[in-house]
């Protein structure tokens, strides 16, 4: 199978964050990673008390931030609840599921994602592909628009 028709399955965040790194060597990038663990340092959890790291399930919530080396800037924050935040070049698209978090930025890393724009009225707005016909899509305004992201614009 073809990697840009592979659907990964990431059940934990530890396996999103492994996946994430093969990323990064296959594009030849560096990568940090984060890793907050328990309720009390995870940020969708800011109502667990003082001291509460477990869930009521007893279980520990597993949250991840890694940053990408190199152009473009790209982030991502994988949260416990199975949905990642991904921000490239400070566009933030939220909500990412995490299974689609590697297909997506294999997407941005390999050229596919672009900058669709038009005259009047005038917007633009980064498309990033994912196989089986579909597509992330977000919102650009002008001050936004870096370098990299001006070089992708069709």
């Amino acid at each position: 199978m073809d990697q840009g028709d592979r659907k990964d399955h990431l059940p934990t965040t530890e396996a999103a964050v492994t996946a994430l790194r093969a990323i990064a060597a296959e594009s030849g990038r560096e990568i940090e990673v984060t890793h907050d663990i328990g309720a009390d340092q995870t940020s969708r959890r800011s109502a667990a008390g003082f001291g509460v790291t477990a869930d009521p399930d007893g279980s520990l919530p597993h949250e991840a931030y890694a940053e990408f080396g190199g152009l473009p800037r790209v982030s991502v924050r994988l949260y416990p609840d199975d949905d990642a935040l991904i921000t490239v070049e400070g566009i933030a698209f939220h909500d990412v599921p995490r299974d689609d978090v590697p297909a997506f930025l294999r997407s941005v890393l390999g050229g596919l994602a672009h900058v669709r724009s038009r005259r009047f009225p005038p917007a633009a707005w980064l498309v990033v592909p994912l196989p089986g016909d579909r597509t992330y899509k977000e919102y650009l305004t002008v001050a936004s628009l870096t370098p990299w992201l001006s070089g992708r614009t069709r």
